[in-house]
């Protein structure tokens, strides 16, 4: 009994000393460069496609905090748009403003920043694309 409490104790000692910082697990071996293989894209992947393309062709693309986004309209984001309706209505991500309804591809928590979306407005469609591309577009 005095073994088994003893054994449970430095195993749970041992297990802290494993961590630093936030609670990361070191490191014991070098991070591996192995790349899955990719899958095929869904359907839905080609409204971000689209959207891209149109973005770095014009209307454009900006910058918010780590993320590039990429802004589209016109037939490119009616597509988006349309194609977001069943997602969005089923999963509670459609909100109507005023005279302008959004569709997003995630639920946001409080606000639109970092989420995928599109809008109407009238019949003005536009949609935003956003990629997460980390540090290095740290200042």
């Amino acid at each position: 009994m005095m073994r088994s409490a003893f054994s449970v104790a430095l195993a749970l000692a041992l297990a802290g000393c494993a961590t630093f910082g936030g609670g990361q697990a070191a490191l014991t071996a070098p991070p591996s460069l192995e790349i899955a293989p990719g899958q095929p894209a869904p359907a839905q992947a080609r409204f971000y496609a689209d959207c891209i393309v149109q973005s770095v062709n014009g209307p454009g693309y900006d910058r918010e905090g780590n993320v590039i986004r990429f802004h589209c309209n016109g037939d490119v984001a009616r597509r988006f748009f349309d194609g977001l309706e069943a997602w969005s209505a089923d999963g509670g991500q459609q909100i109507v403003d005023g005279d302008r309804v959004w569709r997003f591809s995630t639920p946001i928590r409080e606000n639109p920043s970092f989420v995928d979306f599109c809008t109407l407005t009238g019949a003005q469609y536009e949609c935003t694309v956003v990629l997460n591309v980390g540090e290095f577009l740290t200042e």
